[in-house]
C-alpha cells in the first residue's frame, strides 16, 4: 500500500468514526488492519511482560501498604477480580484493587455512579490518583491485558459484538486507550442515577468505535501517545480535584 492510499485509509477511517449514523460494527472491516502488524502480535506482548515485571518489583512496597489500607478501612478481599471479555474471545479476571464495599456488584450496577455510596473512603483516593489500576500489572505478567489497549468491558457487553466490533477482541485488552481518555470522568459522564442506562446507551457506543479505533491503529507509535495523553490527564484530574476541595 502507497503512502497516498495509506493516508486515504486513515482518512475514510476517521470519516466513518466521526459519523454518527454509523456504529462500530458497521465501520468498514478493510480499514481496521493495526492489528495484524508484527508488533501486535510479537513485540508488544515481550515490552508489556518485561516492563510489568520490573514496575511489579519496584513498586511491591506501594502495593503492600495500599494492601494493608484496604483491609484496615474495609476488610478483604483485597483485589476485584470480575470477569471481562478478552483477547481472542478467551474470558479472564481481572485485577484491581478494590475501591468498593465487599460485593458491591449485588448491591449495584457494574457501571460506578457519581458519587457512588458503595465507594470506600480508601477507594475513593486510589480511584482519584489511579493506583488501583496498579494490581493490573499480574494481569499484564500472565498475558490476559497489556498496558495500553481497550479497556476490559464486561461479559454482557463483549458477548454482543459483531460485524467490525469483534476485531476489538484481536487486541489485547489494557489499562488505557483512545476512550480511556476520551471518558476519564466517566462518573461525572453517566451521572448519579440510572448509571447503566446511560453507560449503554451514550458511552458504550462510542467507547466501541473508539476501541476500534485502537485495533486499527495499534503500534508503538500510538501506544507511547496513548501513554503520554494518559498520564496529562490523570494529573490533570487530580490537580482539578485538589483545586475543587480548596474552593469548598
Amino acid at each position: 500500500m502507497t503512502a497516498f492510499q495509506k493516508r486515504a485509509a486513515r482518512d475514510r477511517l476517521e470519516q466513518q468514526l466521526n459519523d454518527s449514523n454509523i456504529s462500530a460494527a458497521q465501520i468498514s472491516p478493510e480499514l481496521v488492519t493495526g492489528y495484524k502488524g508484527v508488533y501486535n502480535r510479537y513485540v508488544k506482548r515481550g515490552l508489556d511482560f518485561i516492563l510489568a515485571l520490573v514496575l511489579f518489583v519496584v513498586t511491591s512496597p506501594i502495593l503492600l501498604v495500599i494492601s494493608l489500607l484496604i483491609v484496615a478501612d474495609s476488610g478483604r478481599p483485597v483485589f476485584y477480580r470480575a470477569e471481562r471479555g478478552g483477547y481472542h474471545q478467551k474470558t479472564f479476571r481481572i485485577f484491581k484493587f478494590r475501591t468498593m464495599v465487599q460485593n458491591a456488584d449485588k448491591i449495584g450496577g457494574g457501571t460506578t455512579a457519581l458519587n457512588d455510596s458503595r465507594i470506600t473512603k480508601t477507594g475513593a483516593f486510589l480511584r482519584k490518583t489511579k493506583l488501583d489500576e496498579f494490581a493490573n500489572l499480574i494481569s499484564i505478567i500472565a498475558g490476559n491485558m497489556s498496558f495500553i489497549g481497550p479497556r476490559p468491558e464486561l461479559i454482557q457487553y463483549t458477548s454482543q459484538y459483531k460485524g467490525t466490533e469483534t476485531l476489538i477482541h484481536e487486541v489485547r485488552p489494557g489499562i488505557t486507550d483512545y476512550s480511556s481518555i476520551e471518558f476519564i470522568n466517566l462518573d461525572e459522564i453517566v451521572g448519579g442515577s440510572n448509571a447503566d442506562e446511560m453507560y449503554e446507551e451514550y458511552v458504550l457506543p462510542k467507547k466501541n468505535k473508539l476501541r476500534v479505533k485502537y485495533a486499527a491503529t495499534v503500534s508503538f507509535g500510538t501506544d507511547c501517545r496513548l501513554f503520554i495523553l494518559t498520564v496529562g490527564k490523570v494529573l490533570e484530574k487530580m490537580v482539578n480535584t485538589v483545586l475543587r476541595k480548596k474552593r469548598r
